[in-house]
């Protein structure tokens, strides 16, 4: 919506089109997002490297708010 933004670029390392995604960020941090189907819906899940910066919980906090737009995203589009 335009009310927050960062720069986020880095390199995908592995592909399976409706199982999994990883990535290493540019600061060499690595990213694993799995998706998994169960009973009709779709589950995802990320783990991630912490960077020493911030808390880990604001991180995970961070990740997971990213998961809950893209599921309010997914979902407007689908209506």
């Amino acid at each position: 919506d335009g009310s927050e933004g960062f720069d986020f670029t880095g390199t995908y390392d592995e592909v399976v089109p409706y199982e999994k995604i990883s990535y290493t960020m540019d600061d060499d941090r690595r990213v694993w997002t799995t998706f998994t189907e169960r009973d009709g819906k779709v589950f995802i899940e990320s783990i991630f490297e912490a960077e020493n910066t911030f808390p880990v919980e604001m991180q995970k906090e961070g990740w997971q708010s990213i998961l809950n737009r893209y599921k309010a995203y997914t979902e407007s589009q689908n209506e």
